[in-house]
């Protein structure tokens, strides 16, 4: 039986949202439109009225309902007219109703709320990550990441750069090797690293500091790519279920990280745009706001149309890949490493050396280098930087590495 899309007039009954039910209403029209479940639009509705009692309760203007009113509204003792009766509010329920104020904000109504977005609260840090945002070609995760990074070092460093010297920078690092990881202290050296450079490009520290950092020890490029045979590959594109609109959807995700050796990020970030149909390319923007064109495979390409056409949601969103529930948002990287993931239970392949989408990048590599291709070609296709990354793969190639290989000594002597 399909699903009504009518709100349930239960909630209307409970709470009297005053001046704000106009607002109410048009609130959960967007929800439906947008593709929530009946009973999802009834929880959010349930909390934009109890809201709006609230401000009548409080006798707060709709006008100055900011931040400040909803942590009010987060921390009252309920007692509201209708059932409710709570000494707290979830987080979960609060976050309905601030939905509902970001709604009021984009019909003008109320000033909108403040957006958290750099996670950091010293003022020459956020300096710093607004530098990054302009002159560095990195991701907005990748400068919050930045930012904390820096901020959880102040304490150590203290607040005023011109008193930085070699032996402060050196000391902090070394106390944070003893609680951190050496795969999160080498990002946050990274990250150390980007700040000091910043500060002396600015005259605020002494230039040269960040050759102070110590190194972290690591041998790079030391193990062996993983990966899954091509066979194995096949299998994990083979058990999307294309009768229904996820597997249709993942099939395509599937073959574009199988046959192009694409990054989570960049099926996140692929838009409608960039695919050339007449000429069959695809663009890609990888890491540094790098872009290139690949050839589209014809499986692939295939692939996206039968998702454009028969699959993916009707939303606003330029990026082709939408969560398949509302709210139809472009896919995470996460959620496209979740995809390979469950693909590779349905394969039934349990010994995969990982898990992620990098899985089926590594493959693609391994595949076409005992193919034929050379490394040139791969690095070209999988956009390395260095041959040094690309040369990893030649690991794997046992047949070409047989060919060089010395014979073993046996028993002679040293």
């Amino acid at each position: 039986m399909p699903k009504s899309n009518e709100v349930r007039p239960e909630c209307s009954q409970l709470m009297d949202p005053g001046a704000l039910r106009p607002f109410v209403e048009a609130f959960t029209s967007r929800l439906l439109t947008l593709g929530y479940a009946r009973l999802t639009v009834s929880g959010y509705e349930d909390s934009a009225r109890h809201f709006g009692q609230w401000l009548r309760r409080t006798k707060i203007a709709v006008a100055e309902v900011d931040d400040d009113a909803i942590r009010r509204f987060s921390r009252h003792r309920c007692r509201c007219p209708g059932i409710r009766r709570a000494d707290y509010l979830s987080a979960k329920y609060v976050n309905r109703a601030r939905r509902f104020v970001s709604f009021l904000a984009e019909c003008g109504v109320v000033t909108p709320l403040r957006q958290d977005t750099s996670r950091a609260h010293d003022d020459q840090v956020l300096a710093f990550q607004t530098w990054l945002r302009r002159h560095r070609g990195i991701s907005e995760r990748t400068i919050r990441r930045h930012g904390r990074m820096v901020m959880r070092l102040l304490p150590a460093l203290g607040r005023d750069p011109k008193l930085y010297d070699a032996g402060l920078i050196r000391q902090a690092i070394l106390d944070e090797a003893q609680r951190s990881s050496p795969a999160y202290l080498k990002t946050m050296t990274m990250a150390l690293r980007g700040y000091l450079r910043y500060l002396a490009a600015r005259g605020l520290c002494q230039p040269g500091l960040d050759q102070a950092i110590p190194a972290v020890p690591q041998w790079r490029l030391s193990a062996l790519p993983r990966y899954i045979s091509t066979a194995e590959v096949d299998r994990v594109i083979a058990s999307c279920e294309v009768t229904t609109p996820r597997g249709i959807r993942d099939r395509a995700i599937l073959l574009l990280l199988a046959r192009l050796g694409l990054r989570a990020g960049d099926v996140r970030d692929m838009r409608l745009d960039d695919i050339n149909w007449r000429e069959g390319t695809l663009r890609v923007r990888g890491k540094g706001r790098r872009e290139i064109r690949l050839p589209l495979p014809q499986a692939a390409g295939d692939a996206i149309i039968d998702y454009l056409r028969e699959a993916r949601p009707h939303a606003a969103c330029e990026q082709i890949f939408l969560r398949t529930v509302a709210p139809h948002q472009p896919l995470a990287s996460s959620s496209v490493s979740s995809i390979v993931r469950l693909a590779l239970e349905r394969a039934g392949i349990d010994d995969a050396p990982s898990r992620g989408a990098n899985l089926l990048r590594h493959s693609a590599a391994t595949g076409m280098l005992r193919a034929g291709a050379t490394l040139d070609t791969i690095g070209t296709v999988l956009r390395h930087r260095s041959v040094d990354t690309t040369a990893h793969y030649a690991k794997v190639d046992v047949n070409m590495l047989l060919q060089i290989a010395q014979p073993w000594p046996g028993s002679a002597s040293c």
